[in-house]
């Protein structure tokens, strides 16, 4: 299966495989940029960004005239850390599914209070929201409800593919979103999807809302997503 993630985001996976390989340590300096653009044959761009994500994964530390270096943490045997920014469907394919991607809905309407909060918008204004299902073959994984400014879509609906990823639709309008501050809790799935979808008596789902923002510091995507609570665990590590 083709990985139709941005370029860094894959790079930054063989970096981390890389580094346990060659037995990197604590505190160890890592290649420079121009070193990591020559071995994985990349742009120095896409190396910097592949370092910035490692930085924000923080296994990753740059000290300011010295380099940077292997964290504690980037030696950890963690395969998701929740400190990872990543789509709902590059998550379940790295956990080893191969998720179906079933479009519920898709609007454009006023942006409900929650929402303008969450992506920093005035009173009135139009967002679109989108309602989607992904599933391993009939066994129902993960629902989900985001949200993103209208205005960072252009475009009738009806011409962009829903079936893909909100995160690499983004970015190829220009508002890539890097980072995100998410809250998780354990919740049941409100009875309106549950019944409409027939996902009702699937047991407790944890609920993640997580709001996207992206280099620039602009929140581009709310999204609220429910994860089946017998299907998944996420990893917290403390530092």
């Amino acid at each position: 299966m083709t990985d139709r993630r941005p370029m860094s985001a894959q790079l930054r996976d063989d970096l981390i495989d890389d580094f346990r390989r060659r037995g990197f340590r604590p505190g160890d300096r890592l290649p420079t940029e121009a070193e990591i653009a020559e071995q994985f044959a990349v742009g120095r761009s896409t190396a910097r960004e592949a370092l910035k994500l490692l930085e924000q994964d923080g296994r990753v530390v740059a000290e300011q005239g010295r380099g940077r270096f292997l964290s504690t943490l980037g030696v950890l045997n963690v395969d998701r850390p929740i400190t990872r920014f990543e789509s709902v469907t590059a998550m379940l394919r790295a956990l080893g599914y191969d998720p179906r991607t079933l479009v519920l809905s898709v609007e454009e309407g006023a942006a409900t209070p929650a929402e303008r909060q969450a992506l920093a918008l005035s009173p009135g204004a139009q967002v679109i929201r989108l309602e989607r299902l992904r599933s391993a073959g009939t066994d129902p994984l993960v629902y989900t409800v985001d949200t993103v400014p209208r205005e960072v879509l252009p475009g009738p609906l009806r011409h962009l593919d829903w079936t893909g990823s909100v995160n690499e639709m983004l970015g190829v309008h220009g508002h890539l979103p890097v980072s995100s501050t998410a809250r998780i809790q354990a919740v049941e799935l409100p009875e309106e999807p549950a019944a409409r979808y027939a996902l009702a008596g699937l047991g407790p789902w944890l609920l993640v809302t997580e709001t996207a923002v992206t280099s620039s510091g602009r929140p581009v995507l709310y999204a609220s997503d429910y994860h089946r609570g017998a299907a998944f665990a996420f990893l917290v590590v403390r530092r």
